[in-house]
């Protein structure tokens, strides 16, 4: 796709996020009604997306937030860490996608920033597969992929820096662990028809 659109695979932009080229496709969203620690919400449907689009290959660091904000307001400091802490979470993650896009350079490659929709983030975190994870059912060698209960220290540890695990098929790394991630959509029930380039209600819960 990146051939074909006459573009690299992956970017970086002018505060110093690497972007992946995340191809279109299909796939089954939610979740088998037998697969361990499945919610009850998470019903199976087929999703198709029909654009490609591109996603930062980590969470937002501490620096590049404040970059853009001017602030930060993580509890756990570290540059190279995700931030968090960010008050009404939903508005500032998209107030910062604003800023960003006013950018001058970012502006002048024609660059758009917001938050990927819940089936965006679900499809480019699968990478491709089929499985529970992106690197099988099992969760055996999940501490290679993700800062989770067991390696991550506790929760009074915090956050980690980004980028320290194995990434997924498609190059995205902490698409697990380390830190919650925000998506466009108001939360809904899923459909139980197919679906082609979601978005979520219009209005209703965030969570």
């Amino acid at each position: 796709w990146a051939k074909h659109l006459g573009t690299q695979v992956e970017v970086t932009n002018s505060i110093g996020m690497k972007l992946k080229l995340i191809p279109p496709g299909e796939f089954l969203m939610g979740s088998p009604e037998d697969e361990p620690g499945r919610n009850s919400d998470e019903r199976q449907h087929q999703v198709t997306l029909t654009l490609p689009f591109r996603l930062g290959m980590h969470e937002v660091t501490q620096n590049q937030y404040e970059r853009v904000m001017g602030i930060n307001p993580s509890r756990w400091k570290g540059g190279n860490r995700p931030v968090e802490n960010i008050g009404n979470f939903y508005h500032d993650a998209t107030e910062f996608c604003v800023k960003l896009s006013e950018i001058r350079t970012e502006k002048a490659n024609g660059r758009v920033y917001r938050l990927p929709t819940e089936a965006e983030w679900e499809y480019a975190c699968r990478s491709g597969t089929i499985s529970a994870y992106s690197f099988g059912d099992s969760d055996e060698n999940i501490g290679e992929y993700a800062w989770c209960e067991a390696n991550a220290g506790g929760r009074r540890a915090g956050t980690h820096p980004v980028g320290e695990k194995k990434p997924n098929q498609w190059g995205l790394y902490d698409m697990l662990g380390n830190l919650g991630e925000l998506c466009h959509d108001r939360y809904a029930d899923y459909l139980s028809v197919a679906v082609f380039n979601p978005v979520g209600p219009a209005s209703g819960s965030l969570v």
